[in-house]
């Protein structure tokens, strides 16, 4: 967070930066208007390799392999199932109901058997025993 406060700070110096210069150029008449803007051009050339260095290539992580066999074995509803992917999403009750149109006491019906069926006694511990048995 902090790199990208940095980043786009110094960004907006190189912005102002070459509009003051573009305006004294302009003033002054030391230099061509076409001198102003290839200095621009390369600098924004530049910050645009550096942006694209940063953001593009960005390590893929590989995706794990979801243990369907597992899932039949816990006996895990497709319903419960997705109210388990969204409580690793960590949308509270009100939120996985209003995101399945679902009230909120099925959403509970859910997550109750969903921490008896995992062995949990709460939803994180449920998240974490979902993830070490790759079915999340």
């Amino acid at each position: 967070m902090k790199k990208t406060i940095l980043v786009f700070g110094l960004l907006i110096v190189a912005i102002l930066t070459l509009f003051q210069i573009s305006k004294f150029t302009l003033t002054s008449h030391n230099f061509n208007v076409e001198i102003v803007i290839i200095l621009v051009a390369i600098v924004f050339l530049f910050i645009g390799i550096y942006l694209n260095k940063k953001s593009l290539h960005k390590i893929v992580l590989p995706v794990l392999e979801i243990n369907h066999q597992k899932i039949k074995e816990l006996e895990i509803t497709k319903r419960e199932y997705e109210v388990l992917q969204a409580i690793s999403e960590g949308l509270s009750n009100k939120e996985i109901a209003e995101k399945l149109f679902l009230s909120e006491s099925t959403i509970k019906t859910h997550v109750s058997n969903l921490l008896l069926k995992l062995n949990a006694k709460r939803r994180t511990q449920a998240i974490q025993i979902a993830k070490s048995l790759k079915i999340l």
